[in-house]
């Protein structure tokens, strides 16, 4: 009786060995490539808080031109979306002098800080930690 020979008949496809290297190489180039792409857009947060700091300034400028003043700390940001109802009530306001129905939020979720008399003001943004001082990304940014 004749002997049947059995062929082995490679199926194409890559084995287990080949992907585990490539998710292995994969795995390296992204140890390498993360930390730098993650602080870029922790960089990013910061242009995007000076960027909003730099339109509410602007829109603050167009109120006291309106008005003769800025709105005090008391009637703060919000008097550029709505007319204020608090202290002194401005006649001429032709707001809003936002785009926005609502205040924007700074790049981390805070709220902006503002403190006015009415003749100057300071906007400040309190950083990615939301508490006062700090240093790098945590860092306070105020309006130039």
């Amino acid at each position: 009786m004749a002997q049947k020979r059995f062929r082995f008949h490679r199926k194409p496809g890559f084995s287990f060995i080949e992907i585990l290297i490539v998710i292995v190489i994969m795995a390296g180039i992204a140890a390498l490539v993360g930390p730098a792409l993650f602080s870029k857009l922790d960089e990013s947060k910061v242009d995007q808080a000076k960027i909003q700091m730099k339109n509410l300034a602007g829109a603050l400028e167009l109120y006291r031109l309106d008005n003769s003043g800025y709105p005090s700390s008391e009637q703060g940001l919000a008097a550029l979306i709505q007319k204020p109802t608090l202290g002194m009530v401005p006649q001429n306001w032709r707001g809003p002098y936002l785009n926005s129905k609502s205040l924007p939020t700074d790049p981390w979720g805070g709220d902006y800080a503002y403190l006015s008399d009415g003749t100057a003001f300071e906007l400040k943004c309190l950083g990615s930690d939301r508490v006062v001082g700090g240093e790098g990304l945590a860092q306070d940014l105020l309006n130039e």
